[in-house]
């Protein structure tokens, strides 16, 4: 055929080379020596040349960045007949290269790093090109030539790598990749070194690959999230953040085998940070508060550093990971001992900002061993965290909404109070009375603008008398009882200890309060019965009890006591009482239910 008849000058060109070597053959003879090589020896080398190339192509995209390079340098050792293979890494940052692993395992080269200026790698890296040492004992810029000795290796072929970053923010991380040859000057052809570099080439489609896999995996789970999310704030009760919680975090196995998950936040003045929800709730001390001072909360609140990789944790301004945590220095004497107890191997802190300041943080406490993740699975976790802040202010907005109530309802009372005894005349006559009810309205409206303006912030703690707001808020909840006309309820004042000193932010106390008393109301039944208060000191702690006639289930105080009521009252109200560093009780009996609030006396 046509095609298959050789170029004229390539047929005298292997003519006259075969006649220097002395095989002084026809033109025939050598176009038929030229087809046999092209139907048999070429198609052989070819085919196997793609079967290899489909193998590279073909890598698993889950594997690590490591274990994708190190098939890659298999197939080249086999392909090439070479000893072993090595990867190095370009870090911009220290300006050196970073051992990535080998092939075969035994030959990992010992050190973690190598200079990046006058050696072999680095000239790889800065040229792009690939470079044959055919004698490295004889070659100056292979520095550790023990290991050649040991090893029995005498010549080298270095091939450029590139791993793609798909973030606008990131740039291709560069590398090399080193196939060692046990044959002192050893020649390579260009076919075998186009090869070689064609095989490194296609690292970065099984990368791309990767991260097209993890960019929709990425998008799924955040889809999922998003639907768990809306799903419960469709719910005519509104969001709480624990349920949110218990919904969410089993989306979040497939990327980190969750033991515990919490979210934190910090405090205005950035001295100490709140515990606010956590999976599962029970394993949580919610409202807990921890000083910044600690290391691991300090790294991560004031994003000081120092940033790397150290030997039991990774510490970089998106995220730390913890993957010795029983050496590890941010973590203090009592919470490794928790984390040996729960069995604990790793903890991710991811810290979520709010215009570049730490306002909140995310921890993930798990028993398997997770030494790395991935610059997509941050992300997810990252964006969990945002999520949780928006249903965290949510529901604060909710519980807010919630207890305006009260004092709403205590305004409009007095306001009409005040319009009946004006329009009856004689003012003079009613003036005390007039200022009593003015001066309720006035807390009161100051009150929910408080209320209000705790979505910006909880305000000061203060030292409050633990009787006086219980009284103050019974007298409340006597006029909002007045004015839903509840005609059934027997308001009784007990016995009250003054005064009994707490340390909490003002309007805490009085929530809690106000909610406990307006359930206490309620669960009256409608044939009559009382609603009483009384406070106590019993040991350590201030005690108010609220007590109200009817009875509860052994069922219903479980449920009351981790705030799992059916309502939004008693979810705050629990909520507020850790917050405050107490505990609550409740006692049914008799015909009576007793809710009983301790909370730390202060001298």
């Amino acid at each position: 055929m046509e095609q298959d008849r050789l170029d004229p000058i390539l047929l005298d060109s292997i003519i006259a080379k075969l006649r220097e070597k002395g095989f002084p053959l026809s033109e025939e003879e050598v176009s038929l020596v030229v087809n046999i090589i092209r139907e048999d020896v070429i198609y052989q080398y070819v085919d196997r040349l793609i079967s290899q190339v489909e193998t590279i192509i073909e890598i698993d995209p889950s594997l690590t960045n490591k274990e994708i390079l190190r098939a890659v340098a298999k197939n080249m050792v086999e392909f090439l007949g070479a000893e072993g293979a090595s990867m190095r890494i370009y870090d911009p940052r220290k300006e050196e290269m970073v051992s990535f692993g080998s092939y075969p395992r035994g030959e990992e080269d010992p050190e973690t790093a190598i200079p990046f200026e006058d050696t072999i790698a680095g000239e790889v890296v800065r040229s792009r090109r690939s470079y044959f040492v055919p004698n490295i004992l004889k070659e100056e810029k292979y520095r550790n030539k023990e290991k050649v000795r040991r090893y029995g290796i005498h010549s080298m072929l270095a091939v450029p790598i590139s791993l793609p970053r798909f973030s606008l923010k990131d740039v291709d991380t560069e590398g090399v990749l080193q196939v060692y040859f046990k044959e002192q000057d050893r020649e390579l052809t260009p076919l075998e070194v186009r090869t070689a570099e064609m095989f490194s080439r296609r690292v970065s489609y099984v990368i791309a690959r990767k991260r097209i896999v993890g960019l929709q995996k990425l998008h799924v789970t955040k889809d999922r999230i998003v639907e768990q999310i809306f799903l419960k704030l469709g719910k005519r009760e509104g969001i709480k953040l624990r349920e949110v919680f218990n919904l969410v975090v089993p989306e979040l196995v497939e990327v980190m085998r969750i033991q515990r998950c919490s979210l934190f936040s910090v405090s205005e003045d950035r001295q100490s940070v709140v515990l606010e929800a956590g999976y599962p709730e029970i394993h949580h001390g919610i409202g807990t508060t921890f000083p910044v001072t600690v290391p691991y909360i300090d790294v991560l609140v004031k994003q000081t550093g120092p940033f790397g990789e150290f030997e039991n944790e990774k510490i970089f301004p998106n995220y730390i990971l913890i993957g010795n945590p029983q050496e590890s220095w941010l973590l203090p004497p009592d919470l490794k001992r928790f984390l040996e107890a729960q069995q604990i191997h790793s903890v991710l802190y991811v810290p979520l900002k709010v215009s570049e300041a730490v306002n909140y943080f995310l921890v993930f406490d798990a028993q398997a061993y997770h030494r790395q993740f991935a610059a997509e699975e941050i992300e997810i976790f990252t964006f969990f965290g945002k999520e949780l802040m928006k249903g965290l202010r949510l529901e604060k907005m909710d519980d807010i909404l919630h207890d305006f109530k009260n004092p709403a309802i205590a305004v409009a009372g007095f306001a009409k109070r005040i319009q009946k005894m004006l329009k009856e005349g004689d003012y003079l006559s009613k003036k005390e009375r007039v200022d009593q009810a003015l001066e309720v309205i006035i807390k009161e409206t100051s009150r929910i603008q408080e209320l209000a303006l705790t979505l910006h912030g909880e305000g000061r703690e203060e030292t409050v008398d633990l009787t006086e707001k219980l009284e103050s808020r019974f007298l409340l909840n006597e006029e909002a009882a007045k004015e839903l006309k509840r005609m059934n309820i027997h308001l009784v004042k007990g016995e009250l200890a003054f005064p009994l000193w707490i340390r909490c932010f003002p309007l805490h106390i009085e929530r809690v309060f106000d909610n406990l008393l307006n359930n206490a109301s309620n669960a009256v039944p409608k044939a009559g019965g009382t609603v009483s208060i009384q406070s106590f000191r019993k040991d350590a702690w201030a005690v108010a009890e609220i007590a109200n006639t009817g009875d509860m289930s052994e069922e219903d105080r479980d449920r009351y006591l981790v705030g799992d009521g059916k309502g939004r009252g008693i979810h705050i109200t629990t909520r507020l009482v850790k917050r405050m560093g107490g505990k609550m009780e409740i006692e049914s009996g008799g015909g009576q239910i007793t809710f009983r609030v301790m909370l730390p006396l202060i001298r």
